[in-house]
């Protein structure tokens, strides 16, 4: 890669990544256990539900369900993501919050 790279650039990347690790999503997946080495645990998805899907339950409608009624997403994998911001945790935390209530 850094052959083809280097002609056209003013200097030779060479020296500057000699020690990077660089890794392919597979090895990533199998080394980290990260679903397909992606690290928002899967393709992020339009952030509501489409009109045809399923919004019963609280975890569902705030995009933090797992299919398991006692586990919920707080991470990037959650439906409106969210990685640094928290609004996963959030989202999992009132969905929580209105299961408690009903």
């Amino acid at each position: 890669m850094l052959e083809a790279l280097d002609p056209h650039l003013a200097e030779p990347l060479g020296p500057l990544v000699l020690g990077v690790e660089h890794k392919t999503p597979a090895q990533v997946a199998e080394e980290l256990a990260m679903p397909g080495g992606h690290i928002f645990h899967g393709d992020l998805s339009w952030p509501w539900l489409d009109d045809e899907e399923d919004a019963e339950s609280p975890a569902r409608r705030w995009g933090v369900d797992t299919g398991h009624d006692r586990v919920l997403v707080c991470g990037s994998g959650a439906r409106r993501g969210g990685a640094v911001s928290g609004i996963a945790g959030h989202d999992a935390a009132l969905a929580l919050l209105e299961t408690l209530r009903t």
